[in-house]
């Protein structure tokens, strides 16, 4: 089969022949039909995102058709249309670890163990490639998904899910104003249609791409958009007049960032018994006030993946129409030149999306 390989961070992304993954004890073979290429992925291949066993196929997500399930494995069906999570859990209930496979990304505080490299060494199949094996728990059967008109677009399941863990832990409720930060990038986004399908009464979208921005408040007379400038004060002034008043949620999807301004512009917006949920890249020291967290009755979660069950619940408000996914310009691209396709992705952001398609 072809694959786009990495031989270590740093080299040539590649499309190589290799062998077809063979079932395995507790796995599950997948002809993949669609994958997302995030944005960054160049980022990450460049050592930009952290570390990650290599050398590998490449690729996180996805959707695929099962083709052979160990005897030990009862998830998934032959013939299925099934989700691709890339996430895998050790299971240890006292002291959990987590990882992506055939990507970055490490849960709990973020540090390799013995454990997390074993699971990535042991399962070091992604989905840029035309087949994968992945462990039965890091797959999802999609019950009616055969039958969807376009599989490119289901490619933005992975991420939608992601966001919608997000949403879920901010307890959001029919009615909330929500704020999103990054909402022009591609989880800033998913996090801003999930928002909508929830039943928001207002979701104001902050980003930088004006672009982007217009396409997300088009959607719906409910969305409202904030150009961010950069700095905290003027950024909260904007998105205060915006709301007209302060927000029941916020959802904070920006990717790496200079400063935490932004972020904390996102903190003064929330109201006394909000609550903020970071679900983003940011790689910076949040100053914090403990006595506006105390006295404002804020709650501060953070988000990373999400259950297989929201992923699910995701699916089927995508099978009944209520999150809509004509909202996403899907540009498609091929296996042969990965480079180009790395080009196509980094230029693209926010509702629109590239889907290698195999």
């Amino acid at each position: 089969m072809q694959a786009w390989t990495l031989d270590g961070l740093g080299s040539a992304l590649s499309v190589e022949e290799v062998a077809d993954p063979p079932v395995r004890s507790g796995g599950v073979v997948l002809r993949m039909l669609a994958v997302q290429v995030p944005a960054y992925t160049r980022v990450l291949v460049e050592g930009g995102r952290g570390g990650i066993a290599t050398p590998t196929v490449l690729g996180i997500g996805g959707i695929g058709i099962v083709e052979e399930v160990a005897d030990d494995v009862t998830t998934v069906r032959p013939g299925e249309t099934a989700l691709c999570t890339g996430f895998l859990r050790s299971g240890r209930v006292a002291e959990p670890e987590e990882v992506l496979l055939g990507w970055t990304g490490i849960g709990g505080r973020g540090t390799t163990t013995a454990t997390t490299d074993r699971m990535r060494r042991v399962w070091r199949t992604g989905t840029f490639a035309e087949r994968t094996v992945m462990p039965g728990s890091a797959v999802l059967a999609l019950p009616g998904a055969d039958a969807y008109p376009d599989p490119t677009k289901l490619a933005f399941l992975p991420w939608l899910s992601v966001a919608a863990g997000a949403v879920e832990r901010s307890g959001m409720t029919a009615g909330d104003r929500v704020v999103v930060l990054g909402a022009s990038g591609q989880m800033g986004g998913a996090a801003v249609l999930l928002a909508l399908a929830r039943g928001a009464a207002l979701v104001v979208a902050v980003g930088r791409d004006t672009g982007s921005l217009d396409r997300l408040e088009a959607l719906d007379s409910r969305v409202r958009t904030v150009r961010s400038v950069g700095t905290r004060d003027a950024d909260a002034a904007a998105i205060g007049a915006a709301l007209g008043g302060e927000a029941e949620v916020v959802i904070d999807a920006l990717g790496p960032t200079p400063t935490p301004d932004l972020t904390m512009a996102g903190f003064d917006s929330v109201r006394t018994d909000g609550t903020m949920v970071l679900l983003g890249g940011v790689r910076q020291f949040l100053p914090i006030p403990y006595d506006q967290l105390m006295r404002r009755r804020i709650t501060l979660r953070g988000s990373w993946m999400c259950s297989e069950e929201t992923a699910f619940r995701v699916w089927r408000q995508v099978q009944a129409g209520v999150i809509d996914l004509s909202a996403l310009d899907v540009t498609t691209v091929g296996i042969d030149d990965p480079a180009a396709a790395l080009t196509q992705a980094e230029q693209i952001r926010g509702l629109s999306i590239a889907v290698l398609t195999l």
